[in-house]
């Protein structure tokens, strides 16, 4: 376990400042699955690439960037008319689809399932800000999970959706809500998503940004579960309480391109 940096509050704050406008920066895009929707300028499109980018989004990154843009060709490079007016035939192109355990049934399911979100929850950013709580948006996930899987569909691809109230970090889910939320002067995250605060949102909490925090004494527990979320989400809220998590930036940056 690598020692704690010994820093006062705002040394912390001044260090990790710096670091978030090294990283929060156009350049940023060129190495990260977020490319993926920057490819497109309408809202449907952005928030559809997005999520699916952000659902294969674990293990080597040039193999999800690489993933994600086969995804994006199977649905024809429009996302929100493949998924809103897609027919069942059109399903049977995505069978051969894999990235490590998520394949075409899954992939197939996802579509069928987000079908049902803009049909009858108003589209994505609907049901996520209709279920926002005053202090996080762990309980929209939660929600959001259950209409998901509302309509008929496979128990194998549910673990693919996480869910906060079982102690998941929910790592991809926040990730993906920052993408839409964060209102970024910089032109990485979209904050496209204007009915939800950007104060709500919470670290997408992954080896890096856990190590890093710990050794900054941002985090003690030592999982990165649920608990682990919730004790990061105070620290930086006390860093930041109107955009907290522009310190993933920081975070991941010092613990992916610098070894920290």
């Amino acid at each position: 376990m690598s020692k704690r940096l010994k820093l006062s509050k705002k040394e912390l704050k001044e260090f990790l400042d710096v670091k978030v406008e090294q990283y929060n920066h156009p350049h940023f895009i060129e190495s990260d699955p977020i490319q993926i929707p920057h490819q497109f300028s309408k809202k449907g499109d952005i928030e559809i690439a997005g999520f699916l980018t952000a659902t294969i989004a674990w293990g080597n990154r040039k193999s999800i960037i690489n993933n994600a843009y086969k995804m994006m060709e199977l649905l024809d490079q429009t996302p929100y008319d493949f998924v809103i007016h897609h027919q069942e035939s059109d399903l049977d192109n995505l069978t051969n689809f894999v990235h490590r355990t998520f394949n075409g049934l899954d992939f197939i399911q996802f579509i069928k399932s987000l079908k049902h979100i803009y049909k009858n929850h108003n589209g994505l950013e609907s049901v996520f800000s209709v279920n926002a709580k005053e202090h996080s948006l762990q309980f929209a996930i939660h929600q959001f999970k259950t209409h998901f899987f509302e309509i008929s569909h496979l128990p194998r691809t549910q673990k693919h959706v996480s869910d906060p109230l079982k102690n998941s970090a929910a790592k991809r889910i926040n990730m993906y809500l920052r993408w839409m939320v964060r209102q970024d002067q910089n032109g990485v995250d979209f904050g496209i998503w204007k009915s939800i605060s950007p104060s709500l949102l919470s670290c997408p909490l992954d080896v890096h940004s856990g190590n890093v925090a710990r050794k900054l004494g941002l985090l003690k527990r030592k999982q990165n579960d649920g608990k682990a979320l919730s004790e990061l989400d105070h620290a930086l809220r006390q860093l930041d309480p109107i955009d907290p998590v522009k310190y993933d930036f920081a975070l991941f940056g010092l613990g992916a391109f610098e070894g920290f």
